[in-house]
């Protein structure tokens, strides 16, 4: 039977696996990685670095596919169908991968950024892979050190206060309000930096943008005043790189109306 291992390796430092993910990686025969284009290249060639760093020894393959592209412009009622059309794609690839490059009795893993049960879309792939058939596999899943848990550690601070719930959402949900009853919300996957519709109310904000890595930005304070810089840095960043992954943690005032 094949094996799949999904590993989560951290937001970008290779220190950031844990010892679990370090001996998975060195019992792995062929990792998989999915290419997301000349733009987004240095994602690869992160991965590759933690390959080098944790199995210096070698004795593995790496085998890359091209990344299938999603319709980004989807909105509204279009979203989920979006989503779910690319998460298909990603399917079929997967599926050849694992039919075409991984023998009956060898191993397997696909590298995640973060935590794989953190916004992230491989294991949901994976189940609908096995659902359709054609190959079979078992999978199991390591933890990984999320851009969450790097972000605050980063910050030093916590991710809530006492007595206090937090909410991990979307970019696309803050824009309809707060959570009701939280006052502590984590921001993921937002390229419309909606922290910006809450600059006149008492809200900080924590915000970090290619956590873990050398291009490592970090901004806090209040909305107010870190607001603009966050903007300006960001749109810098963007420009040179060609791309941004960033997260942020917003803290309300309990008191704010």
């Amino acid at each position: 039977m094949r094996e799949i291992h999904v590993i989560g390796i951290g937001a970008g430092d290779p220190d950031q696996l844990t010892l679990q993910a370090v001996r998975v990686l060195r019992s792995t025969d062929v990792f998989f990685v999915l290419d997301k284009g000349e733009v987004k290249s240095d994602l690869t060639r992160l991965r590759h670095d933690m390959l080098e760093t944790h199995i210096p020894q070698g004795g593995y393959r790496v085998v890359e596919a091209r990344d299938p592209e999603r319709d980004r412009r989807a909105g509204g009622a279009a979203y989920s169908p979006a989503v779910g059309d690319w998460r298909s794609a990603r399917a079929d690839i997967y599926e050849r991968l694992i039919t075409e490059e991984l023998g009956e009795d060898e191993s397997g893993a696909f590298l995640v950024w973060g935590d794989p049960a953190l916004y992230d879309s491989t294991l949901g792939i994976l189940e609908e892979v096995l659902a359709r058939g054609a190959v079979a596999f078992e999978y199991d899943v390591v933890p990984g050190i999320s851009s969450v848990s790097a972000l605050v550690a980063r910050h030093r601070t916590g991710l809530n206060r006492v007595a206090r719930p937090v909410q991990i959402t979307t970019g696309r949900r803050l824009a309809e309000g707060f959570p009701e009853g939280v006052d502590d919300v984590v921001v993921m996957l937002d390229a419309q930096q909606t922290f910006r519709r809450y600059a006149g109310e008492d809200v900080d904000i924590y915000w970090g943008a290619y956590i873990g890595t050398a291009d490592e930005i970090l901004v806090s304070g209040p909305i107010a005043e870190a607001g603009p810089r966050i903007e300006r840095l960001r749109a810098e960043a963007r420009e040179r790189k060609g791309w941004i992954m960033d997260t942020y943690l917003l803290r309300r005032n309990p008191d704010t109306e």
